[in-house]
């Protein structure tokens, strides 16, 4: 749950959940967004496991959940239960790198319009955001430090942008920039930090506010740097 962007006050109260299911009468469960720490007990020793990579998949999130529940109700014994989450962990992501992109696409050009853009920048949005888009998730593969990513995506987005409005296929440069850097915001990482801050995570709730800062940082001195030089 946690490798899928969940919130850590949810991943803490799912596992106390399902380890009463299976008669732990004093669980106790620590989560941060790298890390999970879990004990039977407040004296027993205590397992810890680190969280290396953080995707968003929601589906992932939902399925765990689900599993949970019927853990709760009795409906899966200890090794039905542990086959089920080992098929989650090995699941795919739900949706392939081409959907992705042309949903990245479509939202961008959706999003210049929501913005208050005219419809002749909707066609250059959906291109600047979807090769963005692809910048993005290529990159990702190359390094492990998702804010370079993030800030590649958004000066190749930029450049585009710049492109368009220079060839006349283009009217407002701001409203392409704004629609096609959307699906690079962090909207789910503020979401769960605000989440977990509410209820009491406040550890977890910080260090997921930063971690959107950043990456809503790295996106705009992408732009910067495109605007400043060219």
């Amino acid at each position: 749950m946690l490798e899928s962007s969940a919130e850590t006050y949810r991943v803490e109260d799912t596992m106390n959940r399902i380890a009463r299911a299976f008669g732990v009468e004093n669980p106790q469960s620590y989560a941060t967004p790298t890390g999970i720490y879990f004990s039977i007990d407040q004296a027993e020793p205590a397992n810890m496991m680190r969280i290396m990579k953080r995707t968003t998949d929601l589906n992932k999130i939902a399925e765990v959940n689900s599993v949970s529940r019927r853990i709760a109700a009795g409906e899966l014994d200890m090794k039905e239960a542990y086959h089920a989450l080992k098929q989650l962990e090995t699941l795919k992501v739900l949706y392939s790198n081409k959907l992705m992109v042309f949903i990245a696409a479509l939202a961008s050009g959706c999003f210049t319009i929501m913005f208050g853009g005219i419809w002749a920048d909707f066609l250059p949005s959906v291109v600047a955001g979807g090769i963005g888009f692809i910048g993005f998730l290529w990159f990702d593969k190359l390094v492990e430090i998702r804010f370079i990513s993030e800030f590649v995506a958004s000066f190749i987005i930029g450049l585009l942008a710049v492109f368009f409005i220079h060839t006349g296929l283009g009217v407002e440069l701001d409203k392409i920039i704004i629609g096609a850097v959307m699906p690079l915001v962090p909207g789910l990482h503020i979401t769960n930090a605000v989440r977990d801050l509410l209820a009491g995570h406040l550890v977890a709730g910080l260090s997921k506010g930063v971690e959107a800062l950043l990456t809503a940082s790295a996106i705009g001195a992408g732009i910067a740097v495109v605007l400043a030089f060219v």
